[in-house]
């Protein structure tokens, strides 16, 4: 039999214990305890509002909670991170990023910036890949990486629009140039439609944007698919090569991404739970389905090796921005 004192000493030591249990395992116990929302710091109807759209209705049976989308745009997606990261951090209040407002605006607007991502968002999960395509006039002589660069070699000064100034597609742009040794010229414009429009007929000589985008343009002939921006080719467009895949630019990896983020600090628990929900909605093939028709290749990454991931990026966009010295608008 245990002595009184050694029975009580264990009667302690178990109250201890228990005393002791991390806040964030209670915390996921409990989680959610009412309705999640899923900030947006774009427009309705863009791919990011629908991708966060699709994936809040598979969130919501495997959360037992209703999962909304709260769009809240402008500043470069700014206005809608800053939101997401002075919410409680209790897990009810997320953010669908991305590599805009997490690895590419510190590195544009760097003092104007009202949140440090590293420091103020707890990376949930990434959840789909973006790679955006480079397209031409048709009625231009290129139907190759290899012919653009010779064209632009010939023709200094070839033009290609984006939906921006600092976002992927321009930096896409600036590492082309950068890789390719020809100078480009830069055409911002506020939104896909319009670029598309002014490629095809021919204000601007190509563009990059996504795949989505510009497969109705693609298949009709109004612009010309060149190349992918991901480092090999796209399980949504095998038939259209890297530009990886040409000499002289194999070092070419330049995509977007979208990802789940809670503010800071948001219990570990609470995330594991959310990056674990994330996992099994990605599962889902006709979510999968959809995404990929949107252009996002399914690509569930844990907390930490999506910070990781995120942080990599970071580095690389920096390189970019400064070789180019991007400036704000």
């Amino acid at each position: 039999m245990l002595s009184r004192r050694r029975f009580t000493a264990q009667v302690l030591g178990t109250a201890a214990l228990a005393a002791a249990a991390p806040a964030t395992v209670l915390a996921q116990a409990h989680y959610p305890s009412k309705p999640v929302t899923i900030i947006v710091p774009f427009s309705p109807g863009g791919g990011v509002d629908v991708m966060a759209r699709l994936l809040a209705e598979r969130l919501r049976p495997l959360l037992g909670q209703v999962v909304n989308v709260e769009n809240k745009a402008g500043g470069s997606g700014m206005i809608g991170a800053v939101a997401a990261v002075r919410a409680p951090a209790d897990g009810h209040t997320l953010l669908m990023a991305t590599a805009g407002e997490t690895a590419i605006n510190p590195h544009v607007y760097k003092a104007r910036m009202q949140y440090a991502p590293e420091k103020d968002l707890a990376p949930v999960s990434l959840v789909v890949k973006v790679p955006n395509v480079l397209v031409v006039n048709p009625a231009l002589p290129i139907k190759s990486t290899a012919e653009l660069l010779a064209y632009a070699k010939a023709h200094p000064g070839v033009s290609y629009g984006t939906s921006g100034i600092g976002n992927p597609q321009h930096l896409a742009g600036e590492l082309l140039e950068k890789l390719c040794g020809q100078a480009l010229t830069h055409v911002p414009y506020r939104g896909a439609s319009n670029q598309l429009t002014d490629t095809a007929g021919g204000s601007v000589d190509m563009t990059f944007v996504s795949l989505a985008g510009a497969r109705p343009f693609i298949k009709d002939g109004r612009v010309r698919a060149i190349a992918m921006t991901s480092p090999k080719r796209s399980a949504l467009a095998p038939e259209i090569p890297a530009l990886s895949e040409t000499k002289g630019l194999e070092g070419y990896a330049l995509e977007n991404w979208f990802g789940l983020f809670a503010p800071a600090a948001t219990p570990a628990a609470v995330v594991e739970k959310l990056n674990g929900a994330v996992a099994q909605a990605l599962k889902d093939p006709d979510l999968v389905k959809r995404l990929n028709e949107l252009g996002g290749e399914v690509a569930p990454m844990g907390p930490a090796p999506f910070k990781a991931f995120i942080q990599d990026e970071s580095r690389r966009f920096a390189r970019i921005v400064q070789d180019a010295d991007i400036k704000p608008e």
